[in-house]
């Protein structure tokens, strides 16, 4: 028993580590470098979009909201009555292809779009439920930031 366990053991081990770093080379290198640190009362009038479940609005919209550059901006979403989910609005595929110096760099729309966020430059649909990639091309969701919600405030972080 002992040299089955002695054999085993190591194998196990090394399987683990090897299935461990499998999902290192899936990191999104297009994550944009800046601290999101809001705290806001989606039930409020200033958020209208976020009073029923199904709203969204684009925080980076909102007078006397500013979100720090590089990122361009962050879609709130309302999930159910007490989760939300708060996404970047860089497409997280090719964010550069479609920039210029008149117009910037193209942010992920929802509008008529919805249940979807549109990259308005390759077209591609992301749900706004998970932030998969719904159609399109690419091999990333959305750009996630942390939404925590204690039934007032409601925290987006990363």
């Amino acid at each position: 028993m002992k040299k089955i366990i002695s054999y085993f053991l190591p194998v196990f081990i090394a399987g683990l580590l090897l299935a461990s770093s499998c999902n290192k080379n899936n990191i999104n290198p297009n994550i944009p470098n800046v601290v999101i640190n809001f705290s806001i009362d989606p039930n409020s009038t200033q958020f209208l979009g976020l009073n029923t479940v199904g709203g969204w609005i684009y925080l980076d919209e909102i007078p006397g909201i500013i979100v720090p550059y590089p990122s361009r901006g962050v879609i709130v979403y309302r999930y159910d009555l007490n989760e939300f989910k708060a996404y970047e609005r860089q497409p997280p595929n090719e964010p550069f292809k479609c920039c210029d110096d008149a117009k910037g760099c193209t942010k992920l729309i929802v509008g008529d779009n919805y249940p979807f966020a549109k990259d308005t430059c390759t077209g591609s649909l992301y749900q706004l439920l998970d932030g998969i990639l719904f159609s399109g091309e690419g091999q990333y969701s959305l750009i996630r930031y942390n939404a925590n919600y204690d039934g007032a405030i409601l925290h987006i972080y990363n």
